[in-house]
């Protein structure tokens, strides 16, 4: 063995380990200026009084828009990171679309170079497949919807958009739920998922309908739970080297 094949697990992870940083400090501050941008022009519009809208109805919007989605932003990030990344992640959250295009595309690079979701290996594979979708999304939209949009709606049947519409984001979300099952190999905590979800959804909520809203994050958290304690003890956790490689 030679001096270079001792030192490039040292350089790798040295490597790694600056990229992470880089990627907190840089992925922070975009997020904050996508923030800052996205919300610039509704506080100028509030605040500037050139629409008139009230203190009380800017809390009751936010609160009826909180209602709905607050449970969201708590499932999304405990759902997505572990196949993510915390460098895909930041991609994933300023882009949008995560569940039907960019967790399908981060899953199908990592099956296909046998990564396994939670290593750094999965990280990369899934960092370089939101910069691939997302250049095929906006090439996608250049041609199709701004050169091709109009023409296209015009010569397709009524009938097809109806069906499309109604079917397309299930089979999409199918698709991303058995890629998932096959990248993550994990047939126990499979089985756990898919009672607990079954459970909860054809039981506790016709059942309690209150809790319709709140049924998703009820999954990931009685899954993730009982996941934990009913694993495989005796299996022995990946090293740090071999999550790595």
């Amino acid at each position: 063995m030679t001096t270079d094949d001792m030192l490039a697990p040292t350089t790798g992870a040295a490597a790694l380990a600056e990229f992470d940083r880089t990627t907190s400090r840089w992925g922070r501050l975009t997020m904050l200026a996508g923030l800052s941008l996205s919300l610039g022009a509704p506080l100028y519009l509030v605040f500037s009084g050139t629409v008139d809208v009230t203190t009380v109805q800017l809390w009751t919007a936010f609160a009826a828009v909180a209602g709905t989605f607050f449970i969201i932003w708590i499932v999304e990030p405990l759902t997505y990171f572990p196949i993510l990344g915390p460098a895909a992640m930041y991609q994933a959250f300023m882009i949008g679309n995560i569940a039907n295009k960019l967790l399908p595309a981060a899953l199908i690079a990592q099956a296909n170079i046998g990564a396994k979701p939670g290593t750094k290996r999965a990280e990369l594979a899934a960092v370089l497949a939101i910069c691939g979708a997302a250049m095929v999304h906006l090439i996608s939209l250049a041609i199709f919807v701004g050169l091709l949009g109009t023409w296209l709606i015009s010569v397709i049947p009524a009938d097809i958009v109806a069906v499309t519409r109604s079917y397309i984001l299930p089979s999409v979300l199918g698709a991303v739920l058995v890629q998932a099952i096959v990248s993550m190999k994990q047939p126990r905590a499979t089985v756990i998922a898919l009672l607990v979800a079954s459970a909860i959804t054809l039981v506790v909520v016709p059942a309690m309908p209150e809790l319709a809203l709140a049924s998703t994050a009820s999954v990931v958290i009685v899954t993730g739970v009982l996941s934990w304690f009913l694993r495989n003890k005796n299996r022995k956790a990946p090293s740090e080297l071999a999550m790595i490689e």
